[in-house]
């Protein structure tokens, strides 16, 4: 597999991301996750992704029961489950959530810790400086932050050196192509890419509405209710065909879209099984590829906001 920078080493260009461990998308077991590990693994992704809040640890645990201490790894902090849902970014705090993670990891030390939303009302500076603190011990290898705008980058960059931020992007998802992206490029900062199949949206097969309620957040996700549903599966369809006609898979074709728009760019897809890792071939696309692509789906082109606005309260807005 293509390799990129994530901090001071090189990983595999596709991530895994580990939230659906958690029974956020369906039910999963441990063995099959277990599986699924291995599976990623063997395809040659080195960075795995989690958060203490997937799955209120079942995700951590999972991955701490696997092992591979070789491996590149992420987890965050920061989200404090409700109700109702708030955060906090403080030091005795990150540190209470930091010990936790590691134990559920069995880990002495995490690659990567992310602030996985910015307490508004507390100085990046404080923030930096309490991950700074953190690397100078040993117990991280750097920290990120996730969905934060430029000028939050660059003052927390300014006082130490971010690895990575990770924002939602995908083909259905453009926001930070007005600025973030160009300025991790700018900081050599990683930009890691979560979501990057639209949640399932550019999954093999198109999806249906049987979502679990109360358990599947997409049940009440403003792209995943009608009208907004049924319009966004039929503004894609074009593009599924074009997939079956050119003999990529549609994820393979929406992950190389992500990959091509920078080469600082690591999207971290997620599934539950296995027999998905098969659709993650990364097609091989030329600029004529990317051009028709971007014809199929322009910026823009979906139906619905990416979150409802209880989702939106800690997400910086920048444009």
């Amino acid at each position: 597999m293509e390799q990129r920078r994530l901090g001071n080493r090189s990983v595999g260009a596709l991530g895994f991301g580990a939230m659906s461990f958690g029974g956020m998308f369906g039910p999963t077991d441990e063995a099959t996750s277990l599986a699924c590990l291995d599976a990623a693994l063997d395809a040659g992704i080195s960075h795995f992704d989690t958060a203490n809040i997937y799955g209120m640890g079942v995700s951590e645990q999972v991955i701490g029961r696997w092992g591979h201490p070789e491996v590149h790894l992420a987890t965050k902090c920061g989200i404090v489950n409700g109700p109702p849902r708030t955060v906090r970014n403080d030091e005795p705090y990150i540190r209470q959530c930091l010990e936790e993670s590691l134990r559920r990891l069995k880990r002495e030390h995490v690659d990567l810790y992310y602030i996985h939303r910015r307490q508004p009302d507390l100085p990046i500076e404080d923030l930096a400086g309490t991950m700074a603190r953190l690397v100078q011990e040993g117990k991280i290898g750097g920290y990120g932050l996730s969905e934060v705008a430029p000028s939050t980058l660059r003052r927390a960059h300014a006082e130490h050196p971010v690895t990575a931020v990770q924002n939602e992007f995908s083909l259905w998802t453009r926001l930070p192509q007005l600025g973030l992206i160009q300025t991790c490029r700018e900081l050599g900062v990683a930009f890691v890419a979560f979501s990057p199949l639209g949640r399932g949206m550019f999954g093999r097969e198109p999806l249906t509405r049987d979502f679990r309620a109360g358990i599947d957040f997409r049940d009440t996700n403003p792209r995943f209710v009608e009208p907004n549903f049924s319009a966004n599966l039929a503004a894609i369809a074009p593009f599924r065909d074009l997939c079956a006609a050119r003999g990529w898979t549609v994820p393979g074709a929406a992950l190389a879209w992500v990959l091509a728009q920078g080469d600082h760019i690591i999207p971290i897809p997620g599934t539950r099984t296995a027999d998905h890792l098969r659709d993650w071939q990364v097609a091989d696309l030329d600029a004529a590829d990317l051009a028709e692509i971007e014809h199929l789906l322009p910026a823009g082109f979906a139906h619905g906001s990416r979150y409802g606005d209880h989702q939106m309260a800690f997400v910086e807005s920048y444009c």
